[in-house]
Formats: C-alpha cells, structure tokens, sequence
C-alpha cells in the first residue's frame, strides 16, 4: 500500500512539474505579461539559428510555408511590383499570407512572420486600391490632418489584404529635384517634412501619452507598422543622384535631414529604414555612429532599424562583391532585420560564422531579436496572427477615394492666371460650346499616378487601375451641352479651325521610381512642348503639368493663360476638374522652389543665389463660384 502510496505520489509531483513548465513556456505567450518580460522569456529559449532567422526578411517569389518554418524566417515582403496573382483580390493576398504564417506558427517555438510592402501612396502595389497624391503634392496642401486621414485610410487598405508593415513615411527632404526619388520627399524644407509625419499616427494609431519616448506604438488590427525612412541624408546628394554620397558636417545634417526622424520617433514610429546613401564618403548601412550610437542610445528609438532592398549588398562595389565582410559590417553598424530577398541561406550561414568566430557578439544578435520581438508583440500579432477577412471590404471603398479626391484638389498649386490680376482664366466656365482638352496626360491613369503604382516603375493606360481620368474628371463637370473633344497632340491648324472656347492642356512626366527617374534636364515628355505650344499659341489654355518634381517651364510661360502644378495626383482626377471649374478654390502652395533653369540647381529656399522662377510657398489662390457647393 506505502508502495502504491509512493508511486502516485510520485505521478502527482511529476503531472505538476509538467504543468508548472508548461505554464513557464508559455509565458512569452501570456498576453498579461508585461512585454519586456514576454521578449525575455523567448529570447531566452531560442537557438542562434531561430535568431537568426528572425533578422530576416526575404521575398515572397522566394518563400514558401515550409521555407519559413525551416529558416525561423522573421517576416515575409513584395518588391515593388511582387503580387501572387495579376489583378489580385484581397482574398488572394490574404490566402498568401496566411499561408506563411502557418508555416510560421507551427515552427518550435510559433513565432509569427508579419509581411512588408510599399504604400507610399495608398496601398499602391493592389488592384483597385485608392492611389493618393504623392507625398510631394501632399507637401503641397500643407495639411498634416488631411495626411493623417491618408495614413488611416492607407492601413486600413493594407490591413484589408492582410498585411501588416509598410515601407512609409519617406520623410527625405529633396534639397535637389533631379533626385529620381523627388516626388517621394514632401518638401525641401524640413519642417514641413517634419509636420506630415502627422501619417505615423494615422498609420499606426496615436501614441499614448504615457509611453515613453522612443519606444514604439501600434494600435490595434486596424493599423500597420511604419517605417520612416531612408535613414538619413537620402535627399541631399550630389546633385540628386540616387543612392550617392551626401556631403554636409554633422550640424547640416542634424539641423536639415534629422528633424523628421525625431518627430517620427516621438510619435511612435515602429521602425526605420537605413538609407542605401553615403554620409561623406560613409555607407549609411555600415555608419555604427548614426545608426546604434545617435539613433538607438542618444535618441533612445526602441523599435527596429532594417535594410533597404539588398542594401548590405551596396556596401560594397561593386554590389555584393564582399557578403561576409557586408553582413559584419551591416549587423555591427546596429541594422536589426535584413532585407535579403533571394540568398538568405548565404546570409544565414555567413552570420552564423561570425558570431561562432566571435567576429559578432551574441549580445549584438540578442540587441536584434529583442527589438523584432518587442514590435510584434506590440502589434498583437501573436496573439491574432492570421489576416482578419472581415477587412476586406475597405480596400478601394468611395469613403476612401472622396479622401483622395479632397487631397487632390488641396494640392493642385495655381503658379498663373491670366495675363493680368483683373482677367484671370480660372475659374474656367463650364457652360461654353466646344472645349479642347489635349496632351499625353489627359487620359492616362498610370500617368496620373506616377512611379510605385502597380508595378516598381509604374504604369501606362487605363487597364490596370481603377480613377478617374482628367478626362473623364473634365466631361463629368462641364455642363451637359458642352462639347469636349480630346486630342492627344492636335496641330495648330486643328486647334485653330474647331471653334473651341478655350483648352485645357495636360502634359508631365512619364512614370518612373528611384534611380530609373534620376535627370540632369528635367524636361517635360515628348509631345509635351509642342503641344503647349500649338495649343496654347492659337486659343486660351490652360496648363497642367503632372510631375514628380519642378520641370522646365520657364520657356513655356508667356504663351501660356493659366499654369497649375497637378504633381501627380494619384487616381482621382475629379480632384483636378473640381477646382479648374470653380466648385473649390485653389489653396496649395509650392513644397519646393521652382527652378529657372537646371544651371541654378540645387537651389533651395534661403540660399544666397535664390531666383527663382516661383519660390518656395508661392501659389495663388481663387475662390469657389459655386458656394452652396464647396465645402471640405
């Protein structure tokens, strides 16, 4: 019987023992754990490999569920352009992500993966998501809250294909518009860069005010992780050349190109993007200084540090020509997550190496993991790690294009108007018998949304996106006998003979994004010029310029009535038709200094050989004809 007695006893003590080390495992799971203590309790329990892996970040083209269970990968993204299927639903990206978080949490020890993708203008890479103003035009309404709303309604869109990380805000400041990335700085002065970071509460949610400074906020299923990047100088390179060397002293530096990181961080941005750019002759991804010593302790940023696209491979030149020498360099400078696209098992067996040579120390890895892991637990992701369905019906939704629709009319900058104070041309009538529109931006929507939409370099036509037209913005507003004939690029004897009242002229920029946009001349696209000038040399025109940037217009503008800088505002061009015809007033005002010449370039407000063509903070306003209609 004492044998018997001893015996369940013995079972007893063992089942409790069992109990007690489940609930010990489980802790890092508990949600009612403090964070530092759940971060703790995991990184306590992972090998160097499942470590390892969390620092990862590779490409969906390259992933599979089972790659992610095998590699512990920490997150999964879409290059630009990278989607599972063309024309995809939000269902079919949900599936796809879903997909690797199963494989995520049914490694040992379930850690989830969030994926990552460009929305740096509305969840752009998505079909029939809403394409807001480029962050340029959106510098133009000079309207943090308007930016805000953009950045809720971005990750609800994001959120309704079930992603949850965003490679946005570009908090650059474009000291030189022939910068290929121009379009994506919403200004060259740092305090109106620093005000539109207003988007990483509307992103993320607001901060509470009782969290510490620099340490990171996510709020809820509705909201996506920011990134405010490139991190830092990325818009003041020798002139505007993508990815080059910055060359300023460290007070330049801090008092032009830091302040946006630190409002970011003061709002509680989740993470930050390095730069592929050099601080004099420095690579940003290899600069120890500026990324652990002034980002992470003088500036105390809590939240994760990651790679651009392949950004270790830059480090050296040619790209990739050094990997191992990349990885300690990149990992000991203080990045945390790394975006390796392709060859993420070299990555993993050069880092393992390092840190069993002891080239990197295990506490520099632990420094990574612990910042990874404070982020998604934040996020709640392991607590609801799969992609909630029920979002789907936000992405491309009315409420969400009438916001781009008002973004669009805040940011259109009025630069002429008439020839003279008491005749101007806008607004323009809309009960008149003929009118002209022309030019090769009139009638294209991938025109209209510039580089980032759809695919990494943009679009042309109309097939791939869903907006509205300048062109069909225009036949929507005029009165209904008003006969408006499109012509892409009319002759002046066309233009002369057809009776028009007066026309409207859209011309620009082809689409393009980074290094691929990069210009010494800055001209406007074939036909462009001669449109302008047959158009606008025989009838009464308007100009639209649609661009990422200032262009060459100064021999354009004595032939031309009125001029406006449309940016590229993104799929609602009934933005632009409700102020040309007077249901609003124009408000928005130049980010940028507009340029005489490209001799005068880099040329920014406040410089001692500032002449402009229209300076920084010009544009003029009209008021609204239609009064019982306007409103915001």
């Amino acid at each position: 019987m004492a044998k018997i007695s001893i015996i369940l006893v013995g079972l007893w003590l063992l089942v409790c023992w069992a109990g007690l080390s489940d609930a010990e495992y489980m802790k890092y799971k508990d949600s009612k754990q403090p964070i530092d203590t759940r971060v703790e309790d995991l990184v306590s329990r992972m090998t160097l490999e499942e470590k390892i892996g969390q620092m990862l970040q590779i490409e969906r083209k390259y992933a599979s569920a089972d790659l992610v269970k095998k590699y512990f990968i920490g997150s999964v993204m879409s290059e630009g352009g990278s989607i599972p299927v063309p024309q995809a639903s939000a269902e079919t990206w949900i599936n796809m992500v879903n997909e690797f978080q199963k494989g995520a949490v049914s490694s040992r020890l379930g850690i989830p993966v969030f994926y990552g993708i460009d929305a740096v203008h509305g969840h752009n890479t998505v079909y029939k998501a809403t394409i807001f103003p480029h962050n340029i035009g959106l510098g133009a309404t000079r309207d943090p809250e308007l930016v805000k709303r953009i950045g809720a309604a971005t990750a609800l869109e994001v959120r309704a294909t079930g992603i949850q990380y965003v490679y946005a805000p570009c908090i650059a400041v474009c000291r030189d518009p022939r910068w290929g990335r121009c379009y994506e700085s919403y200004s060259e002065d740092h305090k109106l860069v620093q005000a539109m970071t207003e988007i990483i509460p509307g992103l993320q949610g607001d901060i509470p005010d009782n969290l510490p400074k620099g340490v990171p906020f996510i709020s809820g299923k509705e909201k996506v992780l920011a990134c405010a990047k490139h991190y830092v100088g990325d818009g003041g390179t020798i002139n505007g050349i993508d990815e080059n060397n910055t060359i300023i002293d460290r007070n330049g530096l801090m008092r032009i190109h830091m302040p946006g990181y630190l409002s970011s961080i003061s709002k509680g941005v989740t993470t930050i993007m390095v730069s592929y750019s050099s601080w004099n002759g420095v690579k940003m991804h290899a600069n120890h200084y500026l990324i652990t010593d002034f980002l992470k302790n003088t500036l105390n940023f809590k939240g994760f540090v990651i790679s651009d696209y392949e950004g270790i491979d830059r480090i050296t030149t040619p790209p990739h020509a050094n990997i191992t020498y990349s990885i300690e360099a990149g990992v000991s400078a203080g990045i945390d997550m790394f975006m390796v696209p392709k060859l993420y098992i070299e990555f993993i067996d050069d880092l393992t190496m390092l840190v069993k040579k002891k080239y990197i120390p295990v506490s520099r890895i632990d420094d990574a993991v612990r910042r990874i892991l404070r982020v998604k637990f934040i996020m709640g992701i392991f607590e609801n790690p799969f992609a909630d369905y029920s979002l789907v019906r936000y992405l491309g939704i009315q409420e969400h294009r009438q916001l781009a629709r008002e973004a669009v009319r805040k940011s259109m900058v009025l630069l002429k108007n008439g020839e003279a104070v008491d005749k101007p041309l806008l607004p323009l009538p809309k009960k008149v018998p003929k009118i002209l529109v022309a030019g090769s931006h009139a009638d294209n929507l991938g025109y209209q949304c510039g580089g980032w939409t759809i695919e990494w370099q943009g679009v042309s036509g109309n097939n791939l996106l869903k907006g509205t037209t300048i062109l069909d913005a225009v036949k929507n507003t005029v009165d209904p006998e008003t006969t408006v004939i499109f012509k892409e690029n009319p002759d002046i004897e066309f233009v002369k003979s057809n009776g028009f009242s007066y026309a409207i002229v859209v011309v620009g920029e082809h689409p393009y994004a980074e290094m691929h946009g990069d210009s010494m001349n800055l001209t406007i696209a074939d036909s462009g010029p001669e449109t302008i000038t047959n158009v606008c040399g025989a009838i009464e025109c308007v100009v639209i310029i649609i661009s990422g940037r200032p262009v060459v217009i100064e021999p354009f503008v004595g032939l031309i009535d009125a001029l406006v800088a449309g940016w590229l505002p993104g799929s609602e061009g009934q933005g632009v038709a409700d102020i040309l015809f007077g249901d609003y007033g124009f408000t928005g005002k130049l980010p940028r200094t507009w340029f005489k010449t490209v001799d005068q370039l880099p040329m920014n407000v406040g410089d001692p050989h500032y002449d402009p063509l229209f300076p920084f903070g010009f544009g003029l306003s009209t008021k609204p004809t239609n009064k019982g209609f306007y409103s915001s």
